[in-house]
């Protein structure tokens, strides 16, 4: 008995002390990253801004402080927001003497690259070098990096010029082996989100907005490459047709797509020289973006991040980290926008291709209220298309990128029928008794009936009419005209603009302007929403490393992530959607 107490007390005394130092190393932890969160990295004369064009670029940094102090965040995901921040203060802060860009593979939408890229050109008028060098230069890379003074590649490198393409994957068959059919019901020849699980191939409708798309996109790719590589489009054009990609290095000097070849150890010598200073700082946009003076002024111009998926209940996106828009919760935010009084107007940032239709709808009338207090620009990044034009139609006025996708007004449903897979393959049956017509509408086991495919289908032409009505009121259109543009199809925002789809083609800093300019407030400071979440409240809501096991998971899958995605989701999403295909898809 005595030697069994002993050991209970032994136990109890090991379980305290343990406990004591898990909560002192927890202090600690905790301590390190506030710290972490708080502390300005020092900003040494003759920095230089070092921007990776590599991982994956989102319109707001992850800002994971767990991610950070356990050594995770790396580069392989930035915010789109810390870049710009950071290149505007290189340009005026007379300690950073230039900006360097190495060059990789980076994956982000290509408007998201032509604001850096137009950041970048602002950049140059202050007479700092740009120097870009890499090992390898992706086509979304080279595009960015093709805006420096000398471009350059390394002797054994590789720089990527081919064009776009788009490649969507198609189910259609894949689900029938395993006995799921998806029952369809649409509005709009061009509404192509559903043909991966109807078709084989791109339908001619489909094929045309894709084509038209994707040659105007390039257009401005091969345009804004031309000005800076002093080349015409026509030779651009040439060598991307020329696999580029496969030539000997020599070639890329030869035909002006790259300055010189070098090693990194002649880059840093150029660096050295052209900082003035034996050993070159550094710095990253992260870092450089906390230098950037905030403007006091009482009058404040609110900029609203909106970006990912359009969802009813947040945790939709299940799959690695993915961001979402998260209906209820922009309405309520929209809502306290509109009663601060300091906030003179509101920039909606959106980048989305839909989701949602239900939400779409709940947040128009939250821009609708918001609108009656104060005025509201909508800034379109990457996509705003579908129900992200949805949120958007109705605001003051609408800037976008030329590149951006939007557009695409359409309603479509997917209601899956796994009737073959339960009964055939599995050999389950099913019966039932009911009260009413309707009583079982959806059950399992058996396709919908006729009534129930024609209810749905009214369903999905009453959403689409309700659409259409949104975008004439906002547009000061009438629904025929918008209908004529609508049916699904996506344009670029140089397409929109002739169309009167948006307003204006320009950046996020434009939107502001516009909105400053529409309030008649001639001295203001802006203010981003949602604010980020303190460390503690990031701690308890998102898994260690989440944007970290995101990008990772986006630069591992590649071009699968978004059908992938899209799949794993599909059991979760509301039937009725106002969403773009899937995935452009742009390569």
């Amino acid at each position: 008995m005595k030697d069994f107490l002993k050991q209970v007390a032994a136990v109890i005394v090991g379980t305290m002390i343990v406990s004591f130092f898990s909560t002192i190393l927890s202090v600690i932890m905790f301590v390190a990253m506030i710290s972490l969160g708080e502390t300005q990295v020092p900003l040494e004369e003759g920095s230089v801004l070092h921007l990776r064009l590599s991982g994956v670029i989102e319109e707001q940094s992850p800002n994971d402080p767990m991610a950070e102090f356990m050594g995770i965040a790396d580069m392989d995901y930035q915010g789109l927001d810390q870049i710009l921040s950071a290149i505007r203060v290189a340009k005026t802060d007379d300690r950073v003497k230039g900006i360097y860009i190495e060059g990789g593979a980076v994956s982000t939408d290509i408007a998201s690259l032509q604001e850096i890229r137009k950041a970048l050109v602002d950049f140059k008028k202050s007479k700092k070098f740009v120097l870009a060098y890499g090992d390898q230069y992706s086509q979304g890379a080279y595009y960015v990096a093709s805006v420096a003074d000398q471009l350059w590649v390394n002797p054994s490198g590789m720089i990527d010029w081919h064009g776009l393409s788009s490649q969507p994957m198609f189910y259609k068959d894949l689900l029938e082996k395993v006995g799921v059919k998806m029952q369809v019901f649409r509005v709009g020849k061009f509404k192509s989100a559903v043909e991966p699980f109807t078709e084989t191939e791109m339908s001619p409708a489909n094929r045309e907005q894709v084509t038209a798309f994707l040659q105007d996109i390039w257009q401005n790719m091969l345009t804004d490459v031309a000005t800076s590589r002093k080349l015409t489009t026509q030779q651009l054009a040439e060598y991307a047709n020329g696999y580029v990609m496969l030539s000997d290095p020599r070639a890329y000097v030869k035909t002006k797509l790259a300055d010189k070849l070098v090693y990194i150890d002649q880059v840093r010598d150029e660096l050295r020289k052209k900082s003035g200073e034996d050993e070159v700082t550094l710095i990253s946009p992260a870092d450089l973006a906390m230098y950037e003076e905030l403007n006091t002024n009482d009058n404040r111009i609110a900029v609203y991040y909106a970006y990912g998926d359009i969802v009813d209940v947040a945790g939709t996106n299940s799959m690695g980290d993915s961001h979402e828009i998260v209906g209820d919760q922009i309405v309520k935010d929209l809502d306290e926008l509109a009663q601060n009084d300091d906030i003179k107007a509101v920039v909606l940032r959106i980048n989305s291709g839909g989701g949602s239709a239900y939400a779409s709808e709940q947040m128009w009338r939250a821009v609708q209220m918001l609108k009656k207090k104060k005025p509201v620009v909508v800034s379109m990044g990457g996509m705003a298309a579908s129900g992200g034009y949805y949120m958007s139609c109705g605001a003051n006025r609408i800037v976008a990128e030329p590149t951006t996708l939007t557009g695409s007004i359409g309603i479509f449903g997917l209601v899956p029928d796994p009737t073959a897979l339960l009964t055939d393959k599995l050999g389950l049956h099913f019966d039932v008794v009911k009260t009413s017509e309707s009583a079982d509408f959806g059950a399992m086991g058996r396709p919908l009936s006729p009534s129930e495919a024609a209810a749905m289908q009214a369903y999905v032409e009453r959403g689409y009419s309700l659409f259409l009505s949104r975008v004439a009121e906002g547009r000061k259109l009438t629904v025929a005209d918008v209908d004529s543009i609508a049916q699904g199809r996506v344009w670029t925002g140089q397409q929109a603009l002739k169309l009167k789809l948006v307003d204006k083609l320009g950046t996020l800093e434009d939107a502001i302007a516009e909105a400053a300019k529409l309030s008649k407030t001639k001295e203001y400071g802006v203010d981003c929403y949602p604010a980020p979440l303190t460390w503690f409240e990031q701690l308890q809501q998102t898994s260690v490393g989440g944007h970290y096991l995101e990008g990772r998971l986006r630069t591992a899958l590649g071009t699968y992530y978004a059908p992938l995605h899209f799949i794993n989701q599909i059991g979760n999403r509301p039937s009725l959607q106002a969403r773009i295909m899937f995935d452009p898809n742009l390569n």
